[in-house]
Protein backbone atom coordinates (compact mmCIF):
# COMPACT_ATOMS: atom_id res chain seq x y z
CA UNK A 1 0.00 0.00 0.00
CA UNK A 2 2.85 2.38 0.77
CA UNK A 3 4.08 1.95 -2.81
CA UNK A 4 0.66 3.00 -4.16
CA UNK A 5 0.51 6.05 -1.90
CA UNK A 6 4.01 7.04 -3.03
CA UNK A 7 2.84 6.74 -6.63
CA UNK A 8 -0.16 8.93 -5.85
CA UNK A 9 2.13 11.53 -4.31
CA UNK A 10 4.32 11.46 -7.44
CA UNK A 11 1.28 11.94 -9.67
CA UNK A 12 0.14 14.92 -7.59
CA UNK A 13 3.63 16.44 -7.56
CA UNK A 14 3.87 16.23 -11.36
CA UNK A 15 0.34 17.49 -12.07
CA UNK A 16 -0.73 21.10 -12.56
CA UNK A 17 -4.40 20.67 -13.46
CA UNK A 18 -6.09 18.29 -11.04
CA UNK A 19 -9.82 17.73 -10.69
CA UNK A 20 -11.17 15.88 -7.67
CA UNK A 21 -14.40 13.93 -8.19
CA UNK A 22 -15.99 13.02 -4.85
CA UNK A 23 -18.82 10.71 -3.87
CA UNK A 24 -20.60 9.87 -0.64
CA UNK A 25 -17.69 7.78 0.64
CA UNK A 26 -15.60 10.92 1.08
CA UNK A 27 -17.97 12.27 3.71
CA UNK A 28 -18.19 9.07 5.74
CA UNK A 29 -15.01 10.11 7.57
CA UNK A 30 -17.02 13.06 8.88
CA UNK A 31 -19.69 10.72 10.19
CA UNK A 32 -22.19 11.03 7.35
CA UNK A 33 -23.70 7.77 6.16
CA UNK A 34 -23.37 6.92 2.49
CA UNK A 35 -26.29 5.59 0.46
CA UNK A 36 -25.58 2.17 -1.00
CA UNK A 37 -23.27 0.37 1.44
CA UNK A 38 -24.71 -2.27 3.76
CA UNK A 39 -25.06 0.36 6.49
CA UNK A 40 -26.12 3.13 4.10
CA UNK A 41 -29.38 5.05 3.99
CA UNK A 42 -30.81 2.93 1.20
CA UNK A 43 -30.50 -0.24 3.28
CA UNK A 44 -32.31 1.14 6.32
CA UNK A 45 -35.97 0.40 6.98
CA UNK A 46 -38.44 3.25 6.68
CA UNK A 47 -42.16 3.68 6.17
CA UNK A 48 -41.31 4.38 2.51
CA UNK A 49 -38.20 3.38 0.52
CA UNK A 50 -35.58 6.18 0.66
CA UNK A 51 -35.37 6.22 -3.15
CA UNK A 52 -39.09 7.03 -3.23
CA UNK A 53 -38.89 9.63 -0.46
CA UNK A 54 -36.10 11.45 -2.31
CA UNK A 55 -38.10 11.78 -5.50
CA UNK A 56 -39.71 14.85 -6.97
CA UNK A 57 -43.16 13.31 -7.03
CA UNK A 58 -42.96 12.31 -3.36
CA UNK A 59 -41.83 15.80 -2.37
CA UNK A 60 -44.88 17.42 -3.91
CA UNK A 61 -47.45 14.77 -2.93
CA UNK A 62 -46.19 13.72 0.50
CA UNK A 63 -44.26 16.78 1.62
CA UNK A 64 -44.55 16.20 5.36
CA UNK A 65 -43.08 12.68 5.13
CA UNK A 66 -40.35 13.99 2.83
CA UNK A 67 -39.28 16.58 5.36
CA UNK A 68 -39.36 14.11 8.25
CA UNK A 69 -36.78 12.00 6.43
CA UNK A 70 -34.84 14.99 5.10
CA UNK A 71 -34.45 16.62 8.52
CA UNK A 72 -33.68 13.34 10.26
CA UNK A 73 -31.16 11.89 7.83
CA UNK A 74 -29.73 14.72 5.72
CA UNK A 75 -29.12 17.41 8.34
CA UNK A 76 -25.35 17.80 8.42
CA UNK A 77 -25.14 21.42 9.60
CA UNK A 78 -22.99 20.44 12.58
CA UNK A 79 -20.73 18.09 10.62
CA UNK A 80 -17.15 19.21 10.07
CA UNK A 81 -14.88 18.66 7.04
CA UNK A 82 -12.43 15.79 7.30
CA UNK A 83 -8.84 15.19 6.21
CA UNK A 84 -9.86 14.75 2.56
CA UNK A 85 -11.76 18.03 2.33
CA UNK A 86 -8.87 19.84 4.00
CA UNK A 87 -6.28 18.26 1.72
CA UNK A 88 -8.19 19.48 -1.34
CA UNK A 89 -8.04 23.03 0.05
CA UNK A 90 -4.28 22.61 0.38
CA UNK A 91 -3.95 21.44 -3.23
CA UNK A 92 -6.02 24.40 -4.40
CA UNK A 93 -3.79 26.86 -2.54
CA UNK A 94 -0.76 25.19 -4.14
CA UNK A 95 -2.29 25.93 -7.54
CA UNK A 96 -2.65 22.27 -8.46
CA UNK A 97 -6.33 21.59 -7.87
CA UNK A 98 -8.49 23.51 -10.33
CA UNK A 99 -11.94 22.21 -9.44
CA UNK A 100 -13.96 19.77 -7.37
CA UNK A 101 -16.89 17.94 -8.91
CA UNK A 102 -19.00 16.36 -6.20
CA UNK A 103 -22.08 14.19 -5.96
CA UNK A 104 -22.48 15.20 -2.31
CA UNK A 105 -25.05 17.69 -1.04
CA UNK A 106 -23.44 18.23 2.38
CA UNK A 107 -21.46 21.35 1.45
CA UNK A 108 -18.34 20.10 3.26
CA UNK A 109 -15.93 20.99 0.44
CA UNK A 110 -17.09 24.60 0.57
CA UNK A 111 -17.14 24.58 4.37
CA UNK A 112 -13.51 23.45 4.34
CA UNK A 113 -12.53 26.39 2.15
CA UNK A 114 -12.52 25.12 -1.44
CA UNK A 115 -13.66 27.84 -3.83
CA UNK A 116 -14.41 26.07 -7.13
CA UNK A 117 -16.88 23.35 -6.13
CA UNK A 118 -19.36 22.01 -8.67
CA UNK A 119 -22.19 20.35 -6.77
CA UNK A 120 -23.87 18.05 -9.29
CA UNK A 121 -26.74 17.16 -6.98
CA UNK A 122 -27.11 20.57 -5.36
CA UNK A 123 -26.65 21.45 -1.70
CA UNK A 124 -28.65 21.56 1.53
CA UNK A 125 -27.39 25.11 2.06
CA UNK A 126 -29.58 26.61 -0.67
CA UNK A 127 -33.38 26.55 -0.53
CA UNK A 128 -35.97 28.51 -2.47
CA UNK A 129 -39.69 29.12 -2.50
CA UNK A 130 -41.25 27.20 -5.37
CA UNK A 131 -43.49 30.17 -6.21
CA UNK A 132 -41.70 33.49 -5.59
CA UNK A 133 -38.17 31.98 -5.49
CA UNK A 134 -37.19 33.75 -2.25
CA UNK A 135 -33.99 32.28 -0.80
CA UNK A 136 -33.92 30.54 2.58
CA UNK A 137 -30.88 29.19 4.38
CA UNK A 138 -30.46 25.65 5.68
CA UNK A 139 -31.07 26.66 9.28
CA UNK A 140 -34.54 27.93 8.38
CA UNK A 141 -35.45 24.64 6.73
CA UNK A 142 -34.03 22.29 9.36
CA UNK A 143 -35.41 24.33 12.27
CA UNK A 144 -38.93 24.60 10.88
CA UNK A 145 -41.53 22.68 12.88
CA UNK A 146 -42.96 20.68 10.00
CA UNK A 147 -43.00 21.84 6.40
CA UNK A 148 -40.94 24.99 5.78
CA UNK A 149 -43.09 27.63 4.17
CA UNK A 150 -42.23 30.90 2.48
CA UNK A 151 -43.62 34.18 3.77
CA UNK A 152 -45.81 34.14 0.66
CA UNK A 153 -47.34 30.87 1.88
CA UNK A 154 -45.82 28.50 -0.67
CA UNK A 155 -43.47 25.57 -0.14
CA UNK A 156 -39.76 26.03 0.40
CA UNK A 157 -37.77 23.38 -1.48
CA UNK A 158 -34.12 22.43 -0.99
CA UNK A 159 -31.89 23.03 -4.00
CA UNK A 160 -31.01 19.34 -4.17
CA UNK A 161 -31.61 17.20 -7.22
CA UNK A 162 -34.32 14.67 -6.44
CA UNK A 163 -35.07 11.55 -8.44
CA UNK A 164 -37.01 12.57 -11.52
CA UNK A 165 -35.35 15.98 -11.77
CA UNK A 166 -32.75 17.25 -14.23
CA UNK A 167 -29.29 18.33 -13.14
CA UNK A 168 -28.54 22.03 -13.18
CA UNK A 169 -27.40 22.74 -16.73
CA UNK A 170 -24.68 25.23 -15.81
CA UNK A 171 -23.16 22.94 -13.18
CA UNK A 172 -23.22 19.98 -15.54
CA UNK A 173 -21.62 21.93 -18.40
CA UNK A 174 -18.89 23.32 -16.12
CA UNK A 175 -18.21 19.80 -14.84
CA UNK A 176 -17.88 18.52 -18.39
CA UNK A 177 -15.48 21.35 -19.17
CA UNK A 178 -13.13 20.84 -16.22
CA UNK A 179 -13.13 17.05 -16.52
CA UNK A 180 -12.27 17.15 -20.20
CA UNK A 181 -9.37 19.57 -19.69
CA UNK A 182 -7.61 18.31 -16.55
CA UNK A 183 -4.38 16.31 -16.68
CA UNK A 184 -5.17 14.31 -13.53
CA UNK A 185 -8.57 13.14 -12.31
CA UNK A 186 -8.77 11.78 -8.77
CA UNK A 187 -12.01 9.93 -8.12
CA UNK A 188 -12.81 9.08 -4.50
CA UNK A 189 -15.69 7.61 -2.56
CA UNK A 190 -17.94 6.62 -5.44
CA UNK A 191 -18.71 3.33 -7.16
CA UNK A 192 -19.20 5.18 -10.47
CA UNK A 193 -22.32 3.14 -11.15
CA UNK A 194 -24.81 6.00 -10.97
CA UNK A 195 -25.32 8.55 -13.69
CA UNK A 196 -24.04 11.12 -14.39
CA UNK A 197 -20.88 10.03 -12.56
CA UNK A 198 -20.22 7.13 -14.88
CA UNK A 199 -20.65 9.16 -18.06
CA UNK A 200 -18.66 12.12 -16.78
CA UNK A 201 -15.57 10.04 -16.02
CA UNK A 202 -15.62 8.80 -19.62
CA UNK A 203 -14.93 12.38 -20.71
CA UNK A 204 -11.51 12.39 -19.08
CA UNK A 205 -8.71 12.57 -21.66
CA UNK A 206 -5.77 13.44 -19.41
CA UNK A 207 -2.76 11.48 -18.26
CA UNK A 208 -3.67 10.10 -14.84
CA UNK A 209 -6.95 8.59 -13.71
CA UNK A 210 -6.72 7.76 -10.00
CA UNK A 211 -9.52 5.85 -8.27
CA UNK A 212 -9.63 5.68 -4.48
CA UNK A 213 -12.55 3.64 -3.21
CA UNK A 214 -13.31 0.95 -0.67
CA UNK A 215 -14.71 -1.36 -3.36
CA UNK A 216 -13.78 -2.08 -6.96
CA UNK A 217 -15.32 0.00 -9.77
CA UNK A 218 -15.93 -0.71 -13.44
CA UNK A 219 -13.23 1.85 -14.32
CA UNK A 220 -10.41 0.20 -12.39
CA UNK A 221 -9.05 -1.52 -15.51
CA UNK A 222 -8.36 1.78 -17.28
CA UNK A 223 -7.10 3.71 -14.25
CA UNK A 224 -3.47 4.72 -13.82
CA UNK A 225 -3.73 3.93 -10.12
CA UNK A 226 -6.35 2.16 -8.02
CA UNK A 227 -6.29 2.28 -4.22
CA UNK A 228 -8.75 0.17 -2.23
CA UNK A 229 -8.15 1.22 1.36
CA UNK A 230 -9.55 3.36 4.15
CA UNK A 231 -9.38 7.03 3.17
CA UNK A 232 -7.61 8.09 6.35
CA UNK A 233 -4.77 5.70 5.50
CA UNK A 234 -4.42 7.21 2.05
CA UNK A 235 -4.60 10.93 2.80
CA UNK A 236 -2.89 11.27 6.17
CA UNK A 237 0.65 11.32 4.76
CA UNK A 238 0.10 13.13 1.47
CA UNK A 239 1.97 16.41 1.07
Amino acid sequence: MKEKINKLQKIIDESNNIVFFSGAGVSTLSGIKDFRSKDGLYNMKYKFPPELILSSGFFYHNTSEFYKFYKDKLNCLNVEPNIIHKYMVKLEKMGKLKAIVTQNIDGLHTKAGSTNVLELHGTIYKNHCIKCHKFYDAEYVFNSKDIPLCECGSLVKPDVVLYGEMLDEYTLNRSIEVLSKCDTLIVAGTSLTVEPASSLVRLFRGKNLVIINRDATSYDSIASLVINDEFKNVFKDLK
